[in-house]
């Protein structure tokens, strides 16, 4: 026990290295809160994320369960699941492997099964629906992160209208490392981390996206930057970070429950204020305030240190997945606009395919119709978030 304690505390020395993460002037004793009156940031505070996320979630299944579902369903949106296929070991074997077989596959599929082709196609496209989300699901889950984004906005806004770096980044740095958090600022923030752990788990059990893994470094840049932030006392360009992420988020749930509830219209709207928010947002305001200040401000007003140019590294992939993200919006809103009855929808979750059956149980292929909105999927507006 005497050596992991040794070997743990040398651990804690090297990772929490002052030479690493403060700048030349600042050590760590510099956080010690002798005053009720004044309060730095420590390490020890960032136990309550685990609680903030926890509670985050059991209350967002709350909200799913008894708020966001009797509003779908007084909106006509049924919990249904799509009709399941008959049981089969071969063809379950195969769709394991491939859920998309090709005809030679199918040919020797329909062989092994003593089954048409075309009943061996409808079975696949039965087994693929059965692993993709029903509509009530995709409305709760659009319901609540509209509910959560909105709400932590306001919050947002309200606590820092006064703060003086609100409106000029300077003050970020003007008096560093002596910022005084006070409570307000201090659930902004647990609240914020909170919720980015919980996306990093419940991301897997949530609607699957088509860019799931862009998300997943999104919610892991954005949740580190914040706990190493709050390790440091960066706390004010930190809170800068999440009100301008928190101005887009909401605009793009409120599309989403639109285009759920068939309105729409008002899904269109919101998605052109959603693409132009975001832009002012997160390409112009993010990097010309933030970023500027953390390049510029920072080293001149308190110093270089190593891990500023972390901090830097994290803060442009974020700007990265930002325009990666945007050129989908402009591209996808381009087709929209130039292709005659195109609608805005969401197409980072998997569409629930057509399958029918004639007076016999035979399946039916889908209508001329279908197959061009089908293989008009790529000009579809991709949900972002």
């Amino acid at each position: 026990m005497a050596f992991l304690r040794e070997a743990f505390q040398a651990f804690h020395a090297f990772f929490w290295d002052e030479k690493f993460w403060l700048p030349e002037s600042v050590t760590w004793k510099d956080f010690e809160n002798v005053s009720d009156d004044f309060y730095h940031p420590v390490v020890s505070d960032l136990k309550y994320v685990i609680l903030c996320g926890c509670l985050l979630f059991a209350f967002r299944k709350l909200y799913e369960r008894y708020v966001a579902a009797p509003i779908g369903r007084c909106f006509g949106i049924r919990d249904t699941q799509p009709r399941k296929p008959p049981p089969n070991p071969v063809l379950e074997k195969a769709f394991r492997c491939h859920k998309f077989p090709d005809n030679e596959r199918m040919q020797s599929l329909s062989k092994q099964t003593d089954l048409s082709t075309r009943k061996v196609e409808r079975w696949f496209r039965m087994r693929r629906n059965q692993d993709r989300p029903s509509l009530m699901k995709r409305f709760t889950e659009a319901a609540w992160r509209f509910a959560f984004y909105f709400s932590v906005f306001i919050y947002g806004v309200i606590v820092l209208w006064d703060k003086p770096w609100f409106a000029d980044s300077s003050n970020c740095w003007i008096g560093y490392p002596h910022h005084h958090i006070p409570r307000s600022i201090f659930w902004y923030y647990m609240i914020e981390i909170g919720f980015y752990s919980s996306l990093m788990f419940s991301q897997f059990i949530d609607v699957k996206r088509k860019d799931f893994w862009e998300m997943f470094t999104h919610h892991v840049a954005t949740m580190l930057l914040l706990c190493f932030s709050w390790s440091g006392n960066f706390v004010r360009v930190g809170t800068l970070v999440l009100v301008i992420h928190d101005a887009v988020d909401f605009w793009m749930e409120a599309a989403k429950m639109a285009k759920y509830l068939k309105y729409q219209r008002l899904c269109d709207v919101l998605f052109a204020i959603f693409g132009v928010v975001w832009f002012v947002t997160r390409l112009i305001i993010f990097p010309m305030r933030v970023i500027y200040s953390t390049y510029f401000e920072l080293p001149l007003l308190v110093g270089y240190f190593p891990a500023m140019y972390m901090f830097n590294a994290m803060l442009c992939l974020l700007l990265v997945l930002h325009a990666y993200w945007f050129s989908l919006i402009v591209k996808v809103t381009y087709d929209v606009l130039t292709n005659t009855g195109e609608e805005v929808t969401d197409i980072r979750s998997s569409e629930e395919e057509n399958v029918s059956e004639d007076e016999n149980g035979h399946a039916i292929q889908p209508n001329n119709n279908h197959n061009h909105n089908h293989n008009h999927n790529h000009h579809r507006v991709k949900a972002v978030s």
